[in-house]
């Protein structure tokens, strides 16, 4: 490595340990002309020091071993799985006859619970969780802020006579009034105005979550302004989730009257690096932005690929477990963990479940991955790209529809009939993201995404849909197969339908680079951030699929009307379809500039920036549609728009005045003690006599440091007065923008030159954990 790497090793390492040793050899000389005593030397800078920070960190890093603290016991998922959930078997222990067989009809239908069922469950609820060890409850919810919230409140009370009781009423457990004037609102509510409403959504179960500190009780609930806006995520979801169930079991009845439901059904996908504890509390970009705003690229990296599915090291596994372990209780079913691409990259999956439930199990797994991290000296990194030159994180969304039935709609059959079927919802999705692929790259526009869409990893800025060249092939020939005109109800004959071969998970090979693909029965969106809320993208996705059954039952409905028979009718939709999306469809390499230009020829949206790309949330059509699905009403949609935008320009805005913080306050200091220290050795030997040829390489050393080390404090200076004009910008779009095309674009030249200089200072000098020490050391 250091063969590969000479000109690094020599400037930043031999140099300076050479030119401590002239330094420390002249000091020596002159204690001991002056007869200083030769305990004296002890107070030399040998051994020399590093950054105190920096050193203190990488030395606890570097030294870390598996303590016995850490070591954790594999336990059996049988024996704990859901054992903090209070799941429906569960209240059925708790709860009359009577009682639990309303709640199962009201959380199938989606019907309103009365407040005489809320008082039964509300009292079971409380004697469970007090028996498991709860002191404390509180309504859980997930506003725009895009984390987790709570407000805890104890079970206890004084009574009239002074006495302490527990006390959980069925008022606490349908709603909640924390304060909503401090949540992002979008103007919904004025700063004065602090009144918001939590409600419970009994469709996912309450959970005892643990600390250090204690158990507490979280109920699952949406989160509204007083006037009746959704001021979160879930809301909305269920809206959402409500229209393609109604929409999909409209269009399935087609097929199968005993289909009376149809669920979304979700798997998540979360990638996350892991950073030793000391090192990241000496970044400070780390802990303000989540991810590192300089850094050299580590001479190893990613390019051995030797990390990916690797043995997974002893203090990250024992991490892994505990993980499980706290998951499981909570009834999260992590099925699979192993090493991701780039070092310090580790992925974790759960299995498959009903959408609204696997998204509260997400945020509550990023929440776990984040407490149990501490536990192992850990810091989790939920950055879409923390490190620049290894692979970024995602948050892969594997989504299907599943009927009360338990069929899969996006799973061929071996019939004609499930064929047609499976084509239907097949085809009709991949006509959705066509029509409304803009709306869907806005549904996973972000500040931190922005690194991976359009960058140099998957997937693109451009939506695009994978088939594989199995079910690519089959749509070409449902397009171009002569229909006849009348269709026979034959297993062996079925016309215009090609017969479609039972697909397996691994019928076609996978495609990284795609954004949105099919993996065998279900779809991949794989462009989803690793730090996002599931919730967004799948509101959106889950919407324009229900308005596209919507319309297909319409154009079905009208032939059949007209005397068509309706096989026959839905075949010819489908082949309209087939044609009118055939621009999504992509089977290629989507890293490549050939695919860019050939997207532009295609007409397909190459939207790299989020202020831009969520323009679509406010323009007519959108907010039309959302309407006419009862998701969002027009306040909502400019609402959102105007959070989203808020957030991405105030962590722009964060991140650089951290740049600014860490250059003019340690970076450029450091430049200097090591400038300076050079200059006094080309002194020195300048003094001695010596040629200057002698000590060139040090005066064009001193050179280089003091150009880079002026251009990054011109620029820093330079930021921060574009940053005050876009702070100046009343138009929160154009604010955004500015702060995108104007404030953003320092960030790169002002790394670019710290980089050179980390090359070349003294590495016992340089203030910032490199990101060899980030990657590597754990």
């Amino acid at each position: 490595m250091l063969q590969n790497n000479k000109p690094f090793y020599i400037l930043n390492i031999t140099i300076p340990l050479f030119l401590h040793f002239v330094i420390d050899f002249l000091k020596i000389n002159v204690i001991l002309q002056n007869k200083t005593p030769i305990n004296c030397i002890t107070k030399l800078s040998l051994p020399r020091k590093m950054s105190s920070l920096r050193f203190k960190a990488t030395e606890s890093a570097g030294s870390r071993l598996l303590d016995e603290a850490e070591k954790v016991e594999t336990l059996k998922a049988t024996a704990i799985y859901a054992k903090n959930v209070f799941t429906i078997a569960k209240m059925k222990d708790y709860l009359s006859k009577s009682t639990y067989k309303e709640l199962v009809q009201r959380i199938e239908t989606g019907s309103q619970i009365s407040r005489e069922i809320a008082e039964h469950i509300a009292q079971a609820m409380k004697i469970w969780s007090i028996a498991n060890g709860a002191t404390h409850y509180t309504h859980w919810f997930q506003p725009l802020t895009g984390t987790t919230a709570e407000k805890h409140d104890a079970f206890f009370e004084p009574d009239d006579n002074g006495e302490a009781i527990e006390k959980f009423s069925g008022d606490s457990l349908v709603q909640q009034e924390p304060d909503a004037s401090s949540f992002p609102n979008g103007g919904i509510r004025n700063t004065f105005e602090a009144r918001g409403y939590t409600a419970w959504d009994p469709s996912s179960p309450a959970f005892i979550f643990e600390t250090v500190a204690g158990k507490t009780l979280c109920i699952p609930t949406v989160f509204v302004s007083y006037t009746g806006e959704s001021l979160d995520y879930k809301a909305p979801l269920l809206k959402a989730t409500a229209a393609i169930d109604k929409a999909a079991t409209e269009v399935a009845q087609y097929f199968d009257k005993s289909i009376t439901k149809v669920n979304a059904s979700l798997g998540i996908e979360q990638e996350y690096f892991l950073v030793d504890l000391s090192l990241y509390n000496a970044r400070p970009d780390l802990q303000f932005t989540g991810r590192t705003l300089f850094g050299h690229m580590s001479a190893k990296g990613q390019q051995l690929e030797d990390h990916y599915f690797g043995a997974i090291p002893e203090r990250v596994l024992a991490y892994m477990v505990d993980l499980e372990n706290e998951a499981l209780k909570l009834g999260i079913p992590l099925k699979t963990r192993h090493n991701e691409v780039a070092p310090s990259q580790f992925e974790c999956a759960p299995m498959y479940e009903e959408m609204n439930l696997a998204i509260d199990h997400n945020q509550l797994l990023m929440n776990l991955m984040e407490q149990i991290a501490i536990r192992h000296h850990f810091k989790v990194l939920l950055h879409e790209k923390p490190y620049s030159g290894v692979n970024g994180s995602g948050k892969h969304n594997n989504w299907s529809l599943i009927t009360n039935t338990g069929v899969n709609l996006l799973s061929p059959g071996k019939t004609p009939k499930n064929n047609l079927m499976f084509l239907t919802f097949f085809v009709n999705t991949i006509k959705a993201v066509f029509e409304y692929a803009d709306l869907l790259r806005a549904s996973i526009a972000s500040h931190s995404n922005d690194h991976r869409l359009g960058a140099n990893e998957a997937p693109p800025a451009i939506i695009s849909i994978f088939l594989g060249s199995q079910l690519d092939e089959i749509l070409d020939e449902v397009e171009s197969a002569r229909v006849a005109k009348k269709v026979k109800n034959d297993a062996n004959l079925w016309h215009g339908i090609p017969k479609i071969p039972e697909l397996k998970l691994d019928n076609t090979d996978r495609n990284r680079t795609s954004p949105f693909a099919f993996t065998g029965n279900k779809f991949e969106f794989r462009a989803v951030g690793s730090s996002a809320n599931s919730a967004q993208p799948m509101t959106i996705l889950n919407a324009i699929v229900a308005a596209q059954l919507i319309e297909f039952k319409n154009e079905v409905d009208k032939q059949i009307k007209k005397g068509t028979k309706k096989d026959l009718a839905l075949l010819n939709v489908i082949r309209k379809y087939i044609k009118e999306s055939k621009a999504i469809r992509f089977e290629g390499n989507g890293y490549s500039d050939e695919w860019a230009k050939e997207a532009e020829t295609r007409g397909l949206s190459n939207i790299k920036s989020t202020p831009k790309a969520l323009d679509i949330y406010v323009k007519d059509e959108t907010i039309a549609l959302f309407e006419r699905l009862g998701i969002y009403n027009k306040r909502e949609s400019e609402a959102r728009h105007e959070i989203l935008l808020e957030n991405f320009y105030k962590k722009l805005q964060i991140e650089a005045r951290i740049i600014g913080e860490v250059v003019t306050s340690q970076i450029a200091p450091a430049c200097f003690v090591y400038q300076n220290e050079l200059i006094s050795n080309v002194k020195g030997l300048k003094d001695l006599g010596l040629a200057k040829e002698a000590y060139s390489s040090q005066l064009n050393l001193v050179e280089r440091i003091s150009k880079h080390t002026n251009i990054i404090l011109e620029q820093a200076e330079a930021m921060r007065q574009a940053r005050k004009t876009a702070n100046n910008i009343d138009d929160i779009r154009e604010r955004s923008i500015s702060y995108d095309e104007v404030v953003k674009p320092y960030f790169d030249e002002i790394r670019y030159h710290v980089n050179k200089l980390e090359k070349i200072i003294d590495d016992a000098k340089w203030p910032l954990p490199k990101l060899r020490e980030l990657l590597f050391l754990r």
